[in-house]
Order: C-alpha cells, then structure tokens, then sequence
C-alpha cells in the first residue's frame, strides 16, 4: 500500500479536536488522540484522585480544566482508552464539558500549548484505517452513518461500517488469488505442460464472480437513490401545479407559483422524509413547445431530470380542454421508460373541474397505457390519484403511496447495497477485466495474459476496501469529513 511519507510522519504527531459542535447542547466532546495524548492530558487537567497517565483503559476520570494562570475553565469528565483499544488504535481520550463556545475554545488553546495540534478533517478515523482498525470502505461508511437522514440509508451505512461489503469483496479476492497464483505456478512448468489451475473451476469462478460483481453494480441505482433520497420528477404542462403540488408536498412556499406559463425556468430540487424514507423532489420546467432560449434549457433540463428520476409524478391539467390533456397524457407517458421507472399520474385542479370531463380523461389515460402495454393490473407501475394541489386534497393519498412504492427499502435485508461512486467505478474496472478473461480463455488465451487481467480484477477490488491505495485517494476521501472524525 502506497501511502505519502509525511503521512506516516504526521501520524506521530498527538491530535486533537471538538467531536461535537459547541453550543448546541448540554455538553460538548473534545477528542484527543495519539502517542502522548495521556501525557498532554496530564498538562492541562487535575484529576481529584491520580492522573490520566496511571489511568486504565476504558475508564472514566472527573476532573478539571486550567488556564495557564491557574484558573479553572470548567470541570469535565475524561474517558481514557489505551491503545490499541481506542476507535484509533492510539492511546486517546475523550473530553466532555459544557457546550460553551469559550469553553471549548480554552480548553483547545491549552491543549494546543501542551503539544497537541488541531486534527485534520477526517483524521481520526484516517489513522483508525492506517492502524488497521477498519479498512478503506468500513472507514468511507462512517461518514454515511454521519450523514444517514432516514432508516434505509443508515441501515446500509452502518452494515458497510461493520464490514459487510468488504467481507464480500474480501472472499472474491481471495479466491481470485489462489487461482491467479496457480496459474503463475503453471508458467514455472510450462516445458512439463502440468496445469494446476483447473480450468473447469476456473470458468465457474469467473461466472460466480461476475455474476456477483454484476448484481453489487447494478444496486447502484437504488443504493444511491437511499443514500441521496429517492429521486421524483414532477413532470407536466406548463401552468398544471407542478410548483403548487412541490410547496404542498414540502409545507412551505419554496416554488414560486404564478399564472403565467413557463415560471419555472430550472430544476428545483428538494428533499422530504416520508415514513422513513427520503425523497428527492425535483419541480422540472413545464413542457411545451417554446423559441424562448432560457425556457428551452429549461425543458432539456426537464428531459434529463425525468430519465434519471425512480418515479415520475405526472402532472395533470383537469381544467384544460380535451385535446390539450390528452396531448399532455401523451408527451408525459412518452417520457417515462416503464421497465425502469414507476408512474404516479396526478389528475390536478379536481376541486374545480367537471365530472364528467374528469372521466372522459381517466378513460383516456387507461387507453393510452395498455397501448403500452401497462394494464389495471401493473398496479405497482403505475397509479392515478385525484388530487388539488391548491386546497390539498390527494396530497395524503400521494404520500402514501410513495412511502408505499419504496417500503421495500426499509425491510431487513442482508443484501448489500453499493452507495458510493469510487465502489461503483472500481467494480466497473473489474467486472471489465474479469470478462477479458472471459473472452480469453474462451479463445485460448496463454496462461499469463489470463493471469495479467485476473491480478487487475484483483487490484480494482483491493482498492476499493484500500489493501491497494495512493495518497490522492485517501486525500479526496479523508478531506469529506468533518473536523472531530
């Protein structure tokens, strides 16, 4: 593993920094880790009986905390951990006092004069993956764990943390190495023609782990939609509620809201937990022909956000005439890739629109989806709900059929789930290089061009998990943390 060499220098160095951000509770937590952090402690704190050097690990001291003059800044409660029983693997302790601003920042001064320096983003949990505490992806998962805002995505987050995903990447390297290893023991007898590697084995292996690599690809899309919420494209006419249903939705006026057509000229973006769940609205220009330059990027916008999107809510006008509804049922059923994407058509404005008119459409709609081939029975495809955007009636309903459509995702499940684009792109590299073998083989490829792209599938997964890392990536990953972790 190739790491800076000052990185190993300033890993010597004793670190220290607020866990916690100062007055926002009762109590805020300094940590302070490193070769002399017991002894650096000791400057700057009196214990009421002993001192935090003679202390056992896992214990707790009450103390406190002094100015150079002498001068009490607070009391504090110190918890003590020796290496390498500490979340570092260093000697560390943890400082809680009042959740003053001024306290923190003394008691920080104090331990800046004794010799500690202030950590780094992410430094803590870099030197708990430097000291072999966690590898690369459990040290990724705690800033998801961190940034978890629904049960689904801290569900994954913490299962990553405790070594999930890296236990599976773990095994198919494991398994690509003993059968890489016998195939260089092949080369070493290539005049005897002996083949250690057996080649049946072989071919069932690669396909397993492709297969595995595959399926761990391919979770992607839902990993990140958990992680990031669950994208929702508000799609329709200009002028149909789209802005209305997003400020109903949310509680608040963020759209703005006008008669005129096309005053949403770009995406808005906006995020609501619903029973567990976190989704990602996105209120898209209206769409309608235009020469108007800003609304054009508007609608191509618009294009974009609904390709992407889990679920598209398609909006719909009851108060336009027949044939313009029907256009709009249209352009938005055109838009929507029903293998991949679910459908939620909102009939809009039903507090002031005929009956009669409102049947015509709904019959409508039903014609235009089995054309398609989605009938009553796809009901998990797609629904229809009568709604008012203005007065709120339906918005409930929509609520719940959109917790509805994902409370899958809340379900125990072991299977893992890839959140994070670094995995994805390494599990990309590697499912290329496993099928170069593949395709190899298949063509009699010699044994040690096959061996070559089996050790870069083996790379590519190393690297995601850090058994192979360079200091730019570690850089980019470490600098994403906050201060304290």
């Amino acid at each position: 593993m190739r790491i800076l060499h000052d990185m190993y220098i300033r890993n010597e160095d004793t670190i220290c920094a607020p866990a916690t951000v100062p007055g926002t509770g009762a109590i805020s937590v300094i940590r302070v880790s490193g070769q002399d952090a017991l002894e650096i402690a000791d400057k700057v704190i009196r214990c009421r009986r002993g001192t935090i050097t003679s202390a056992k690990g896992y214990t707790l001291k009450f103390a406190t905390v002094h100015d150079a003059s002498g001068e009490v800044i607070d009391e504090v409660i110190v918890s003590v951990f020796r290496a390498p029983h500490s979340y570092t693997g260093e000697n560390s302790i943890e400082l809680s006092c009042h959740a003053s601003s001024y306290i923190v920042s003394a008691i920080m001064n104090q331990l800046h004069e004794a010799g500690a320096r202030a950590a780094e983003p992410g430094e803590f949990t870099q030197r708990a993956y430097l000291n072999g505490k966690m590898d690369l992806a459990q040290a990724e998962a705690v800033a998801d764990v961190i940034a978890s805002q629904n049960a689904a995505a801290h569900r994954i987050a913490f299962k990553q943390m405790k070594g999930g995903f890296s236990a599976e990447l773990k095994g198919m390297r494991s398994e690509l190495l003993e059968l890489v290893s016998l195939m260089e023991l092949e080369l070493d007898f290539s005049e005897e023609e002996v083949e250690f590697a057996d080649r049946s084995r072989l071919d069932s292996l690669l396909e397993q782990i492709i297969a595995h690599v595959s399926r761990l690809i391919d979770s992607f899309r839902l990993g990140n939609a958990i992680k990031s919420g669950v994208p929702v494209a508000i799609a329709g006419a200009t002028n149909t509620g789209k802005s209305t249903l997003l400020n109903a939705l949310l509680g608040e006026d963020r759209a703005i809201v006008s008669d005129i057509h096309g005053t949403t000229r770009d995406t808005i973006e906006e995020t609501l937990n619903i029973d567990g769940v976190l989704f990602r609205f996105i209120d898209t220009a209206g769409l309608r022909e235009t020469s108007e330059l800003v609304e054009q990027i508007g609608i191509e916008r618009t294009f974009k956000k609904i390709s992407e999107a889990s679920i598209v809510l398609g909006m719909v006008d009851l108060t336009r005439d027949f044939e313009t509804t029907c256009e709009t049922v249209r352009s938005i059923l055109d838009k929507v890739d029903f293998e991949a994407q679910k459908l939620v058509i909102l009939l809009n404005k039903t507090d002031i629109s005929d009956v009669n008119k409102n049947v015509s459409t709904l019959n409508y709609i039903v014609s235009e989806l089995e054309n398609k081939g989605i009938s009553n029975s796809s009901a998990e495809v797609v629904k229809i709900i009568p709604i008012s955007a203005k007065t709120g009636s339906g918005i409930d309903d929509l609520r719940a059929v959109l917790a509805a459509s994902q409370r899958d995702l809340l379900a125990d499940s072991d299977t893992t789930l890839v959140t994070n684009q670094r995995h994805v792109q390494a599990l990309t590299d590697a499912r290329t290089s496993l099928l170069r073998v593949r395709e190899g083989l298949a063509a009699g490829l010699p044994t040690d061009l096959a061996a070559q792209d089996i050790r870069e599938a083996i790379y590519h997964l190393g690297s995601i998990v850090g058994e192979i890392s360079t200091d730019e990536v570690l850089g980019n990953i470490f600098r994403n943390f906050c201060i304290g972790k």
